[in-house]
């Protein structure tokens, strides 16, 4: 039926379907984090004063193995999401992961974690795009901001589950179970999302979103009608990759991902060397960055609809510069677990608030819904790309660099993402030529 501008009356079978699949697809994403994090927190018990006798260099190494791999992913799978669709994709994925977590639980050489985790860092790559383009089919632009900012809690609380899950198991019964229980716990996630996840409403013999909202199409060619860019087509694709604003996008998450991931990967093992502190000790402290995740993530997005008019960049800028500041100060903190935890909190919630934004929402607005997955794939891939030095960065700098010469980096890194989003402060995606009118 054709858009008449107007919502429709609620349907609670439409409801029903769109809450059904904001569930099973968060789930999917935070599940993923399961096998993710297993040798983040196995670091403290796999070093070099351990049997295993790891040295910092060596697991620097293998998480430059899985951060290659992971990239390259974004960019195939962002593609493959547009292509084939979100659930041949996810659910391919998630089985491979599971399997390749559970092999680096009987890993017992540096060879072997590069090769396992390598292999991890691709699968872990088919999540991201193809279940934001699946949440964008099931929700429309004026409440975006909002549905993914709560989305986006994903992999912010996921981490932060995955993190104390794994340092527990490893704590509990030795370093190779926070790799073996949390890929048993994976497939019971995969299942779920087998039984309960459709790609569209159209699917499921409903109207799409724009449709059932009463709200204009996007387009990614603001000359081109929808029709004019079929889904799933190699068109909409190059159109993606070449629009000036996925682009910037990507940019500004080269400068932004480092940062999330070079705690992500390094904040257990920075609170053993500053405290002493043990690997759930380490973890638990770490995780509080996660943590804050999904609160910056919510408030990030209710205020860029609400207060901002569906405009994601002001929010961005907002947060990056609060989160440059504070990371500059990080190391000159005094050696308390409360306090540090706190800053490891705010800084977390800085960072989830535009990186939830710029590769979930802002993603999905500027590559329209027909082209989302290729949109986020390409700006979570340029910002992996960053990620690759982030990860590495502690086990590659001079031994004269101590932790306040990486973060005062980091800091640099969130202010120039800053300045280079300001000029694109009022922009929003373009309407299909028919809403134009």
């Amino acid at each position: 039926m054709p858009n008449t501008g107007r919502p429709r009356e609620k349907d609670p079978i439409y409801e029903r379907w769109r809450w059904q699949i904001f569930g099973v697809t968060w789930l999917a994403y935070a599940g993923l984090y399961l096998t993710r994090k297993g040798f983040s927190v196995a670091k403290v018990a796999i070093g070099p004063d351990t049997l295993i006798g790891l040295s910092k260099g060596q697991m620097a190494a293998i998480d430059t193995a899985y951060n290659v791999a992971y990239a390259l992913g974004q960019f195939v799978f962002g593609i493959g999401g547009d292509r084939l669709g979100t659930r041949r994709v996810i659910l391919a994925g998630m089985l491979v992961s599971s399997l390749a977590g559970a092999a680096m639980g009987f890993s017992s050489t540096a060879l072997m974690f590069g090769i396992f985790f390598g292999i991890q860092g691709l699968v872990q790559a088919t999540g991201w795009a193809p279940l934001t383009k699946n949440v964008s089919h099931f929700f429309s632009r004026g409440e975006r901001g909002t549905i993914m900012g709560l989305w986006c809690t994903n992999y912010a609380l996921g981490g932060f589950l995955a993190t104390n899950f794994a340092g527990t198991m490893g704590d509990a019964f030795g370093w190779r179970y926070a790799f073996w229980v949390p890929a048993c716990v994976l497939p019971l996630i995969w299942l779920l999302f087998l039984l309960f996840q459709r790609d569209r409403p159209e699917d499921v013999g409903l109207p799409s979103i724009e449709d059932y909202h009463g709200e204009p199409q996007t387009v990614l060619d603001k000359n081109e009608t929808p029709e004019e860019e079929p889904a799933g087509s190699w068109k909409v694709v190059w159109e993606v990759i070449s629009h000036p604003v996925v682009l910037l996008l990507g940019a500004v998450y080269f400068c932004l991902k480092p940062i999330r991931y070079l705690f992500l990967f390094w904040g257990a093992q920075y609170m053993h060397e500053k405290l002493g502190t043990g690997l759930a000790g380490s973890a638990l402290i770490s995780s509080a960055f996660e943590l804050g995740g999904p609160v910056g993530a919510l408030v990030g997005g209710w205020i860029s609809d609400r207060v901002f008019g569906s405009r994601r960049v002001p929010v961005c800028v907002i947060s990056l510069l609060a989160l440059g500041g504070l990371i500059f100060f990080f190391d000159d903190l005094p050696a308390n677990m409360w306090i540090i935890g706190g800053c490891f909190a705010l800084m977390g919630a800085f960072t989830y608030a535009a990186d939830s934004l710029v590769t979930g929402t802002a993603a999905v607005d500027f590559g329209s819904k027909k082209g989302a997955s290729t949109s986020a794939g390409l700006i979570n891939g340029f910002g992996s790309i960053g990620q690759i030095i982030g990860a590495a960065l502690p086990g590659i700098v001079p031994a004269a660099w101590d932790w306040s010469n990486i973060f005062a980096v980091l800091a640099v890194a969130a202010l120039f993402a800053a300045l280079l989003m300001f000029p694109k402060w009022n922009a929003l995606p373009d309407p299909a030529p028919e809403a134009a009118r």
